[in-house]
């Protein structure tokens, strides 16, 4: 087996080549190289992991994958760095795993999004090695949460042919399997009576339908939903009303179902998964929004968790959006301040609200506002975020970095200096611990 780790410094993200490079001091990665051997991935592997700090033992491991493509393979180094998935990780303490199987658009991305050809194998080499570098030999054995996007959705889906036992949930964005063995261009599973118990959440966006680039995506979706509800397994069909195979805003829905399944299934007594509940469900209906407290009858019906699944459900289907509620619980935490007689400069961290994630930070100095960061937040799918989201639900390259430079003199005594966050809907969590810089009078940010 050979593999390479790589831990780098917290500078932003770099750019290298074609491919955009993990900088982050608490980010580890594994690397492997394409395979010429039959059943084995016939293309280089890259894996990036992040786990909360101070984790004594992690419990399950959230997997962002991406699609097919250069743009799609190369947001998979940066989904790591998630803030907001992030905080879904630190409730359960998971790790958040992104892989980067480098195909790009000349070749079959089959043979890595089927994982029968291979992208299995060195997912579960990758985790192996993971384990030994992190120095948490559960990561070989914790159960998985699957997010996956287009060709990564594809391939979500059909991992839970083989592994039904370590799947908590799945969420499948704007891509299935079933069309494609239902076509006979691929082998056609054969699905377990345990796969029939795994919650999986369907998401196309409804622009998809009727699409000429990307109705196989609504296909497929529904296709594999109407299978498994004639199986009357935990699945739900929930088309997003302002996408077409852009993931828009659909962390919005992921994170709570995520959120809820690994509070169903994780048993801190056992490695071994809890069987859903299916019976305390909630039903619902994508095309009024409706939903009710019983699990569904009629299998053209989905199936959902817990009441706030049902909640964000609801929203989504019918605005594509889900409403935060309540401001940001966290403040940041200053873990720098210095400076001259001329400027001061911060450095701090924070975690993300979990619903809407952030926003902006805002700076106060001497409890007056005095700056917001970024000053103007990247809304690209009408969600504003401090990070930025991408096509494929990953931050965009050129995040802005925890610091802030004040210019104004600091003559006489230093000012104190707050900071609090803004989160996606627009409300404002409470302020740090007030700090004042220490002066050095030979600092150089």
């Amino acid at each position: 087996m050979m593999f390479h780790l790589r831990r780098t410094i917290w500078a932003g993200l770099l750019a290298l080549g074609t491919i955009v490079r993990l900088a982050a001091t608490d980010v580890v990665t594994v690397e492997f190289p394409a395979s010429g051997v039959p059943g084995e991935l016939a293309f280089p592997a890259t894996f990036h992991l992040w786990l909360p700090p101070s984790v004594k033992r992690i419990q399950a491991i959230i997997v962002h994958q991406h699609g097919c493509g250069d743009g799609a393979e190369n947001s998979g180094e940066t989904a790591a760095l998630d803030l907001q998935w992030r905080a879904l990780a630190i409730r359960h303490d998971a790790a958040l795993l992104s892989p980067h199987y480098h195909a790009g658009d000349k070749q079959e991305c089959r043979l890595w999004c089927d994982p029968r050809n291979g992208s299995a194998k060195i997912y579960l080499k990758a985790l192996d090695a993971l384990a030994q570098q992190t120095g948490h030999p559960e990561l070989a054995q914790v159960p998985w949460c699957l997010w996956g996007h287009s060709g990564g959705a594809f391939w979500s889906s059909l991992m839970l042919e083989k592994y039904p036992e370590r799947i908590v949930a799945i969420y499948c964005r704007s891509g299935a399997a079933a069309t494609a063995w239902l076509k006979g261009e691929i082998p056609e599973p054969q699905f377990t009576a345990e796969a029939y118990r795994v919650p999986i959440i369907l998401n196309p966006g409804l622009k998809e339908r009727g699409d000429r680039q990307f109705n196989g995506a609504w296909d497929a979706t529904s296709h594999f939903f109407d299978l498994f509800r004639s199986h009357h397994a935990p699945v739900t069909f929930a088309p997003d009303p302002l996408s077409s195979h852009d993931c828009r805003n659909s962390r919005l829905l992921a994170l709570p179902f995520f959120d809820a399944c690994l509070n169903l299934r994780l048993s801190r007594r056992s490695s071994s998964l809890k069987t859903i509940p299916y019976r305390s469900g909630w039903t619902g209906d994508w095309t009024t929004g409706e939903v009710r407290r019983q699990a569904p009858s009629s299998t053209n019906l989905s199936w959902l968790p817990d009441s706030l699944t049902a909640e964000a459900f609801s929203q989504y289907v019918r605005i594509g959006r889900i409403i935060d509620k309540t401001p940001p619980r966290k403040a940041p935490v200053i873990v720098s301040a210095v400076g001259s007689h001329k400027q001061a400069y911060l450095e701090w961290t924070a975690e993300a609200d979990f619903e809407s994630g952030i926003a902006q930070f805002v700076i106060y100095r001497d409890g007056v506002e005095l700056a917001r960061i970024p000053e103007k937040p990247n809304d690209r799918t009408g969600f504003s975020q401090f990070q930025g989201l991408s096509y494929h639900d990953t931050p965009a390259p050129k995040t802005p970095e925890l610091r802030f430079i004040d210019q104004g003199p600091l003559s006489g005594k230093p000012p104190r200096y707050q900071i609090s966050v803004i989160n996606g809907d627009g409300m404002e969590g409470p302020k740090s611990r007030s700090v004042r810089p220490v002066i050095q009078h030979d600092f150089l940010p």
